[in-house]
C-alpha cells in the first residue's frame, strides 16, 4: 500500500472517529429503554391522534423539560463529559406511533451521526414511514410499535430494505 493511500486511510478513520463517541450505541440499551406507550393513543382512535398533522408536537415535552432529561439520560448511558448535541433525546416508540412522550423507560440519548449510519436521521426516516402505513391501515398500530422498540434497524429493513 502506497503512503498516499495510507495517509488518505488514517485520515478516513480519523473522521470515523470523531464522527461519534466511543461509547455510543445505535440501539438503545433494553434495560434502560425498553420502550413504552401512551395509553390514550389506540388503534380505535388514530385518526384523531397520531395521524393528525402536529400531533406529535402536540405531545412533546417542553424544551427545558427534555434537557434535563436529556443530561440525567447521557449519564445514565454512562456518557458522562460528552457533548450534548452529539445525541438527541428520542423516544424509543416515536410520538408518531403513540409513544409515551414522558416515560423514562420509553426515552433514550441517540447519536445524531454514527459510524454506521444508523442514525437519528435514520430512525426518524423509519418513524415518518411507520406513521404513514398506520394512518393509510395497512399496518396494526401494536405492530408498528412492537417493530421499533424491539429493533428500530430490523424494522427498518423490515419496511424501508437494507438501507442507504
Amino acid at each position: 500500500m502506497s503512503g498516499d493511500m495510507r495517509r488518505r486511510l488514517a485520515l478516513a478513520g480519523f473522521f470515523l472517529v470523531i464522527a461519534l463517541p466511543a461509547g455510543a450505541q445505535v440501539l438503545p440499551d433494553p434495560r434502560l429503554t425498553p420502550g413504552a406507550i401512551d395509553p390514550r393513543v389506540t388503534e380505535a382512535n388514530i385518526g384523531s391522534t397520531i395521524c393528525v398533522p402536529g400531533y406529535a408536537h402536540s405531545v412533546r415535552p417542553p424544551e427545558d423539560v427534555s434537557y434535563r432529561m436529556k443530561r440525567d439520560l447521557m449519564a445514565a448511558y454512562g456518557h458522562r463529559g460528552e457533548r450534548l448535541r452529539f445525541y438527541e433525546l428520542d423516544h424509543l416508540i416515536p410520538l408518531e406511533l403513540g409513544g409515551a412522550p414522558l416515560a423514562w423507560a420509553n426515552l433514550w440519548v441517540e447519536p445524531r451521526h454514527a459510524r454506521n449510519g444508523w442514525d437519528a436521521a435514520r430512525k426518524d426516516d423509519l418513524e415518518r414511514a411507520l406513521n404513514e402505513l398506520v394512518c393509510s391501515h395497512r399496518l396494526p398500530l401494536a405492530t408498528a410499535q412492537h417493530d421499533i422498540a424491539a429493533n428500530w434497524i430490523a424494522a427498518y429493513r423490515k419496511y424501508l430494505g437494507p438501507g442507504r
